[in-house]
């Protein structure tokens, strides 16, 4: 479903990836993990176009998308939802949904009525964003809106969901909820590339596995490889 190859990225001159290349299979959740500074956010904005590449292939249900813009990617089929969240504050619980949507319905006519399917959809899945479908987003606590952020993806249909960081500044009990709906996701069949620092969690979630270390994949396997693996342990689950 997604493919990378010898991704190649960077900030202005600093080049922060150095040939990173993995696969996230239709229905598979897919863990990248690696210490602060690793480059695995920097490797999500890349995927999703939010920096351009300077090498290698990005394929998306076998189309090469790289070095395509972020808006064109995400009509064909990646939605992201990124580190920190980034709700649109002054707006709407349900507001903020429509968005996640906009990019697959017609922007005018038949906007609201296609579009009551999927809200209904991410209502069942998130009863509490309905309950606080009205309230402004930039109210709500940290972990309802990691699930916000997580809903709006959904609102956008997607082939692939780029899950960076989910647990970022939550409570433990609130990091537990997030997990819960991962792992409900998961069981939907929804295609899920997650960055994570707590990395026992993301194992426990995860069908496949990527250790990242200075702008590369070190190691790679199953939750169950890399659980026995010595630096893994050492590093990561220690």
């Amino acid at each position: 479903m997604l493919i990378v190859e010898n991704l190649h990225a960077g900030y202005g001159a600093s080049e922060v990836l150095n040939g990173v290349s993995l696969q996230v299979k239709a229905g598979a959740v897919v863990a990248l993990i690696g210490a602060n500074g690793a480059g695995k956010t920097t490797t999500m904005r890349a995927i999703s176009g939010m920096i351009k590449p300077s090498q290698g292939r990005v394929l998306l249900d076998g189309k090469d998308v790289q070095g395509q813009g972020a808006a064109r990617i995400a009509r064909v089929g990646l939605a992201h939802s990124p580190e920190g969240r980034k709700v649109f504050g002054p707006l709407s619980v349900e507001d903020n949904l429509l968005l996640g949507a906009y990019t697959r319905l017609p922007h005018f006519f038949g906007f609201r009525s296609q579009a009551q399917a999927s809200l209904e959809k991410v209502y069942a899945l998130f009863p509490r964003l309905h309950e606080r479908r009205t309230q402004l987003a930039g109210t709500l606590s940290g972990g309802e809106q990691q699930m916000l952020a997580i809903a709006r993806a959904l609102m956008a249909n997607p082939k692939v969901i780029l899950l960076d960081e989910p647990s970022m500044g939550l409570a433990p009990v609130i990091v537990q909820e997030v997990f819960n709906t991962i792992a409900q996701l998961k069981q939907a069949g929804i295609t899920l590339l997650l960055v994570e620092q707590f990395a026992k969690r993301a194992l426990a979630v995860a069908d496949y596995a990527y250790v990242m270390e200075h702008g590369h994949i070190a190691l790679s396997g199953t939750p169950a490889e890399l659980s026995k693996n010595e630096k893994v342990l050492a590093a990561y689950l220690g």
